[in-house]
This record gives C-alpha cells, sequence and structure tokens, in this order.
C-alpha cells in the first residue's frame, strides 16, 4: 500500500479549512468585541492522561487565522501525557485566538482520544506477535487524521480506502461465484504489492482459502476455540488477522491464539475525546 501520509501537509490544510468554513461562516461575532490590535498569550492544557496526538492541526488552525502567531509545544505527537500538563503555549492577536480556539482544540481533543484508545490496545497485545490494526469505521472526510493517530497511538493501518487494497467479503464471495474465484481474479487486477485479503467465516472458508493461495486471511467473529484452531490449521501458511467483537477486556485473549493481526473498528468509530482546555494568561 501507498504511504497515506505523503501528502499530509495537504491534508491538514484541507481538513482545516473546512472545518473553519463550518466554524466561522462569514465571521466571528463575538470575537469582534476585542480589541483589533490586542495581543495575547494562552496555553493548552491537558484534564486528563492521555497520548498526544493533533499537533499539525492545531497549529494549521491557529496560523489560518494569524500567520504571525507562534505556537511553542513541549510535546509531540505520540507522546504521552499527564492530566494537568500543559501542552503548548501560544502568542498572537487575541481575536484570532479566540476564532481558532473551538476548531483547534477539537482536532486535538478528537485525534488524541484515538491515539489513546489505540495505545490501550496496543499495550494490552504487548509481548504478543500480535498487532493492531484499524478498519475504514472512520470520520466522513477525516479518515488520514483518525488513521495518523492510530499510528500515534502505536498502532498499525489497514487499507487507507477502497483503492488501495482488496479485501474480499462474504458479498464479494457469493457475487464473485466462490471464494477460489474471487482471489483468482484479485490476482489479475492488483498492482504488484497491494494487498489481497479474503474474510472467512469458519474453518471450512479458511481451508478453501488457502488451498486458492491466500497469504492474509480475516478471520471474521471466530471465537477464541476457533481462531486457536485457525492458527494450528494455518501453520504460518498465511497471515491471520481476528476481527470482529474486540475489546480491551478479550484482546490479550485474542492475541495469545497466535494470530498475527487484530483490526479493531472502534478505534475510529467509538471515539471519547480528551477533555483539553485553552486559557489565557493575564498578564
Amino acid at each position: 500500500m501507498s504511504d497515506p501520509f505523503h501528502a499530509l501537509e495537504e491534508t491538514v490544510t484541507a481538513d482545516v479549512t473546512r472545518a473553519l468554513a463550518e466554524d466561522v461562516g462569514v465571521g466571528d461575532l463575538t470575537a469582534s468585541l476585542v480589541p483589533r490590535d490586542k495581543s495575547c498569550t494562552a496555553r493548552l492544557l491537558t484534564r486528563q492522561d492521555a497520548i498526544l496526538c493533533g499537533v499539525e492541526w492545531f497549529n494549521r488552525t491557529v496560523e489560518e487565522l494569524d500567520t504571525d502567531a507562534e505556537i511553542f509545544w513541549h510535546f509531540e505527537d505520540g507522546d504521552e501525557v499527564m492530566a494537568g500538563t500543559q501542552l503548548c503555549e501560544i502568542e498572537g492577536r487575541a481575536r484570532a485566538l479566540l476564532t481558532a480556539e473551538r476548531t483547534a482544540l477539537n482536532f486535538v481533543q478528537m485525534l488524541s482520544g484515538v491515539a489513546t484508545r489505540t495505545n490501550r490496545f496496543v499495550k494490552a497485545v504487548a509481548g504478543t506477535k500480535a498487532r493492531i490494526y484499524d478498519t475504514r469505521k472512520t470520520m466522513p472526510g477525516l479518515r488520514i487524521a483518525q488513521k495518523f493517530a492510530v499510528r500515534a497511538g502505536g498502532g498499525s493501518n489497514h487499507r487507507i480506502g477502497l483503492h488501495d487494497g482488496i479485501l474480499i467479503k462474504e458479498n464479494h464471495i457469493l457475487a464473485a461465484g466462490g471464494i477460489r474465484a474471487a482471489l483468482e481474479e484479485a490476482r489479475h487486477v492488483a498492482d504488484p504489492g497491494t494487498m489481497v485479503e479474503v474474510e472467512v467465516e469458519n474453518l471450512a472458508q479458511l481451508a478453501e482459502a488457502l488451498d486458492a493461495g491466500a497469504k492474509l486471511v480475516l478471520l471474521d467473529n471466530f471465537d477464541i476455540v476457533g481462531l486457536r484452531s485457525a492458527v494450528e490449521a494455518t501453520a504460518g501458511r498465511a497471515e491471520l488477522e481476528a476481527s470482529g467483537g474486540v475489546s480491551l477486556e478479550n484482546v490479550r485473549a485474542i492475541a495469545e491464539t497466535g494470530v498475527d493481526r487484530i483490526s479493531i473498528g472502534s478505534l475510529t468509530k467509538d471515539i471519547e475525546a480528551i477533555d483539553l482546555s485553552m486559557r489565557f494568561i493575564h498578564r
């Protein structure tokens, strides 16, 4: 798969432009109450322990409104931060910082939430060979941002979209005429290096996929016993990915079955934003 972050600057700019247009519209009425030439200093604080993510989105939001603003970060994306910590200090025009505040915080709160949740799963499987993967269950228009946050949390990215990988699911199998037929067609249309994965729902389908030469197989909603049996039956002939019903309570047990990958939709779908605040400093 291609690097989804090769054009991150353009992605960040597009995300911020869209978000500011949504929030600011024709102008910030409340910020207009502040004198135009007033400058200020503000601090960004976290009220929760978290994995920080969203620095570039925060910076771009502020810079879009005040090109002369200066932002001094004490941490980087992927850093673990403790509740009560000052994350950065911002110096700039008061009106601009007031207008930027909510959009900038929204990005960092959401992306840090994704990174933090991902990191909990990564830590839960530490010491096993299993890697934690995201899915396409993302917020529309913010997929690259959320997958960046998964990386910041120590996770791995599954395919970015329908364009850079093949995942043959139940309906594809039915429409194509079977697992073997679908895999053979995938080999014809996929460029070298393109991910080709097939989803199976039982051990019989797993055997069929392996016989057809599958090298990456998604085990859909297998229980622990089924996962162990799948790992034993595969015997290293293909990478195995467990998916469906994964939680912090059972992910360790899933990893200990010997699967190579565990994909979790809730990393980017069930977001619990980190509680942050931006406070102006009285001078």
